[in-house]
């Protein structure tokens, strides 16, 4: 499986933040919408990846308070990334190995969607459902 198979069930809508944001703001999105990322942008650039984990490690570094803070002060400027043409197991191996919980999937210079951890286990186990329903209708209906 392919990442584009899990943006084309999942949708393509991306939330996103300017860089000169206020972190408070992006914490309000984040919450309202659901989210655990969002983008940050200059215009139709990506400039890097707002997280609920620079969130918390600002919040820490704030003594619980993220004040002032700015969103392209606590973004991370150049988060790994991944293509549409991507292998599901290729992806689950770059996350584990870097820690990143979102990817921003770029085709030809362009953002085209958010990969989330979670999309990627939602994708797997359906998979493994439909496989399991196959193979359970193709043994029941086995010749005797």
């Amino acid at each position: 499986m392919q990442i584009k198979e899990i943006l084309r069930v999942k949708g393509t809508r991306l939330l996103s933040i300017a860089v000169d944001g206020r972190a408070v703001d992006a914490v309000k999105v984040m919450a309202a919408e659901n989210l655990g990322s969002l983008v940050v942008m200059d215009g139709s650039r990506m400039l890097g990846m707002l997280t609920f984990h620079e969130i918390m490690q600002a919040l820490r570094k704030g003594d619980g308070a993220l004040g002032d803070a700015r969103v392209g002060d606590i973004m991370v400027k150049e988060p790994v990334t991944a293509t549409p043409d991507m292998e599901v197991n290729d992806l689950r191996r770059t996350m584990l190995e870097t820690g990143a919980r979102y990817l921003p999937v770029i085709e030809e210079g362009n953002l085209i969607g958010v990969i989330s951890f979670r999309d990627v286990a939602k994708a797997v186990l359906e998979e493994q459902d439909f496989e399991n329903r196959m193979l359970k209708g193709y043994i029941k209906n086995w010749p005797a």
